[in-house]
């Protein structure tokens, strides 16, 4: 399956990201794409609380949902949207942080909420409470298609392998990873990460991300992401780095590749029980 994963510079405003990506959608559909994949947050990046009350919208009533989904629909392609703030009805006004699977129909076909939200002090200057608005997900999700079996996360949810394992037992043979990945984790962390999740589920990873200065039309901390949008293969490879301008990056999605990394290193079926320290 020819896959096209975009590189975006999302804004805070959702019309005018909605617009990138659709001319992005057209575009790689055009090259022969029948598998899409977006960043996390394709709809708004904004650390701004008021901004996002005044601009998110709940799913059913969500434009760039509605708008993408239309999109798969007259493309004829498999679209996994990384994830759009979407407003919940929680009592605390948080958001959801929310993975769509849209089929060449244009129908959801799977909801993810991610579940491992970001909440670090990365230095004195550079600090992130994502839980102060979104709550977690509970649930991790698979997604059959006819191409691959599609283990949804997003993000920081990289951090944590038990999750990745859990997903590649339920039978996933790729892992979606979109991200907003800050600049300093990035440049420490995002490649290894990604090549150990790879690695120790014999997946294919794929990994589109937002990237550069994202532009914001009310006041707010100036938010850099770290690019790099990432294609590895189940053996470790990195197929693909799109380094860091906005941008479609296209890879093949091998099947086969999968079943034998499996078969060369069967870990998942090595699990044992053991009692805690």
């Amino acid at each position: 399956m020819k896959t096209a994963l975009l590189q975006l510079t999302s804004s805070d405003s959702p019309a005018d990201n909605l617009a990138t990506v659709r001319a992005m959608l057209r575009e790689a559909a055009g090259a022969g794409a029948g598998f899409v994949a977006t960043p996390e947050m394709t709809n708004c990046m904004s650390s701004n609380r008021d901004h996002q009350r005044s601009v998110l919208q709940t799913e059913e009533a969500d434009e760039t949902l509605a708008a993408l989904r239309a999109e798969a629909k007259a493309l004829g392609i498999w679209l996994v949207i990384g994830s759009l703030g979407i407003r919940t009805g929680d009592a605390d006004g948080r958001f959801a942080n929310r993975m769509f699977v849209i089929d060449p129909e244009g129908q959801v076909r799977a909801r993810y909420d991610k579940i491992h939200m970001f909440d670090v002090n990365v230095s004195e200057t550079e600090t992130y409470r994502e839980s102060a608005a979104y709550r977690p997900g509970d649930r991790a999700v698979t997604v059959e298609t006819p191409f691959a079996t599609l283990g949804l996360t997003i993000c920081y949810d990289v951090r944590f392998p038990y999750l990745h394992r859990a997903l590649a037992k339920a039978g996933a043979e790729v892992i979606v990873a979109p991200a907003a990945f800050s600049q300093v984790t990035g440049a420490a962390h995002w490649d290894p990460l990604l090549r150990a999740r790879a690695i120790e589920t014999g997946c294919w990873v794929l990994a589109p991300a937002q990237t550069g200065l994202h532009p914001a039309s009310v006041e707010q901390p100036p938010r850099r992401t770290y690019g790099h949008t990432l294609a590895v293969a189940p053996w470790g490879e990195v197929i693909a780095d799109a380094g860091v301008e906005p941008g479609i990056t296209y890879v093949t999605l091998d099947r086969a590749a999968v079943a034998e990394a499996r078969r060369r290193v069967p870990s998942l079926t090595h699990d044992r029980p053991f009692e805690g320290p």
